[in-house]
Parts: C-alpha cells; sequence; structure tokens
C-alpha cells in the first residue's frame, strides 16, 4: 500500500500554470500534476476566500462546484459522492468565508489542448484569518524554495537527481524539478513567482505599500520591482485608493446586495479615480479576498 501523500501548498498562479501531468501506471497508485516550479502534487492543502458555491447535482446525490480565491487567483473545486465528509461540509458552509481545504488535484484538457487543474477535496473547514495568514506565510516560503531551486538547477545542464538530493533537496522536490524542467523548458517567469510571493508578504503587513525588495527575476544583477503601475515618474498611492473603494463599498451597500457597479463607478470618479483604477483597484482587492462579485452588476466587500 502506498504512503499517504503529502499536500503541498501552492499558491492559485502556480498551480493554474500547471500543465504536465504524470498518470498513474499500476492500480492504486498515485497520479500527479507537476507545477512550473517543480512540485509534483497529488494532495494540496489550500486556503483563501470561498465566493461561490453551486450544487449541480441534486438533494440526494449533491455535486458541489466552488471558487476559492486566494491572494494570487482562484482555485476551482469540486466535490462529489467519493468525498463524503467535504461534501456535507459544504452544505454547511455559507458564502464568503474563509476555508481551508486539503484535497486532490485533477486536470481536464480541452479539445484545443488547454489544461485545467481543480481540486477535489477530503476536507474543507471554515477557518478565521489567522489560519488563512498563516497559509500565506508558509506557501510564500514554500514557493520561494522552489523557485530557488529551480534557479540552482538551471545552472546545472547534466545534474541528475543524485546531485539534488545531495543539495539537500527532498527526494520529491527533486524528481517534481527535473521533471519540470525536462517538460516546460527553461526557467518559468521568475519575475511573475517574485511578484506573487511580494504581494502575498504584503497582506500581512500593516502597510500593504511597503516594498520588500525583492528582485525583478533571479539574474546577477537584479533591479527591484515595482508592484503598482506608476504615474509622473512614480508609483500610484493604490493603498489609499483601495481603502477609499472599500469605504465606498460599505456606504453603497445598502441592501445587503453588494454596491452597483454604475454608482459605484460614479462615485469614484468624483473622488478622481478613473475607471480603468477602479478596474485594477477592483482586481487587487478581490485577488486579496477582500470583495467579492456576487453578479456582474455588483460588487460586495467580505
Amino acid at each position: 500500500m502506498n504512503p499517504r501523500e503529502t499536500a503541498w501548498r501552492v499558491f492559485a498562479t502556480e498551480l493554474n500554470s500547471s500543465s504536465l501531468e504524470i498518470k498513474a501506471t499500476e492500480e492504486k497508485s498515485p497520479s500527479y500534476v507537476v507545477t512550473p516550479l517543480g512540485a509534483k502534487v497529488n494532495r494540496v492543502l489550500i486556503a483563501g476566500v470561498m465566493t461561490e458555491k453551486e450544487n449541480i447535482g441534486g438533494d440526494d446525490e449533491p455535486m458541489w462546484k466552488a471558487r476559492i480565491q486566494d491572494v494570487t487567483g482562484s482555485f476551482y473545486v469540486n466535490v462529489g459522492r467519493y468525498q463524503p465528509e467535504a461534501s456535507a461540509a459544504m452544505a454547511d458552509i455559507e458564502i464568503p468565508c474563509f476555508v481551508a481545504a486539503v484535497g486532490r488535484v485533477r486536470t481536464y484538457t480541452t479539445d484545443d489542448q488547454r489544461v485545467f487543474v481543480s481540486v477535489r477535496p477530503e476536507h474543507i473547514v471554515k477557518v478565521d484569518e489567522t489560519v488563512r495568514n498563516e497559509w500565506i506565510l508558509e506557501t510564500a516560503k514554500s514557493t520561494w524554495r522552489r523557485l530557488k531551486n529551480a534557479k540552482t538547477v538551471l545552472g546545472m545542464p547534466d545534474a541528475v537527481e543524485a546531485d539534488l538530493l545531495a543539495m539537500g533537496m527532498t527526494q520529491a522536490e527533486a524528481n517534481g524539478l527535473l521533471y519540470a524542467l525536462d517538460n516546460y523548458g527553461q526557467m518559468p517567469d521568475s519575475a511573475l513567482y517574485l511578484k506573487t510571493i511580494q504581494s502575498a508578504l504584503r497582506m500581512l503587513m500593516p502597510e500593504r505599500d511597503i516594498d520588500l525588495g525583492f528582485p525583478e527575476d533571479l539574474s546577477d544583477e537584479p533591479d527591484e520591482i515595482d508592484l503598482e503601475p506608476g504615474t509622473n515618474g512614480g508609483p500610484a498611492n493604490y493603498g489609499q485608493m483601495e481603502d477609499v473603494i472599500l469605504n465606498m463599498l460599505e456606504e453603497l451597500d445598502t441592501d445587503g446586495k453588494g454596491a452597483p457597479r454604475d454608482e459605484l463607478e460614479r462615485r469614484a470618479e468624483a473622488e478622481g479615480i478613473s475607471s480603468i483604477e477602479l478596474e485594477e483597484i477592483s482586481n487587487i482587492l478581490m485577488d486579496k479576498g477582500l470583495v467579492y462579485e456576487p453578479n456582474l452588476r455588483y460588487l460586495k466587500r467580505i
């Protein structure tokens, strides 16, 4: 019998960028999804805000679909009759709320060869913001380790698993990284993952505009990252704008349905926030798990 697979901590950005699947070759042996940074994933531990859920089955045999937002994007979740504990929990969860889930990953390939990744939870529970923040910190550390490992191995074109183990990598890390480099090619977009890590860590700090000084990439002479769009030669003060928009959302949500987008746009423009800036800020706030869209015409604060 195979030992229980470790649940990897990965952000939605990394998981959703994955397209490599290692199919099981024997009965009851595990399948894996390999991420561009070399996580060889059978099970994941995810956390974030559940913003949507829907029972597409029936009352007797529910089939739940849900979306969980972390600080980088969305995990897509499916729960059916083979996950009875998670299915029962889904029925009791009221959205929006913070949740954590442990489950297996699955891929679906469309006719035009696009690959979509979903999570099938074995367990899913409602958590508080503190637990969600602990997950963010641990996942940022894990992502940084994989990114640094990938950079190191790129400079070792003839490296084999034994070489990586000698460097202190675990067997799972070494095996997954070699698979990733063989199948995805060269180094993934390091700037994307560095910005992901920096955005995640900024979520945990009182001053979310702080620049943590992460490099633009992992080259020998890195530049500083400028995470936010700049105007007049300097970065826009998106932190203040976020606070303004959050206050507007509370004021305009008079019936519990959320703030009407057309009214929000008019109020934002009166405060000097353009429609383009409003869209960018709305996306940032959704990525942070602070707001969500009940539907296309409303935006609601969590």
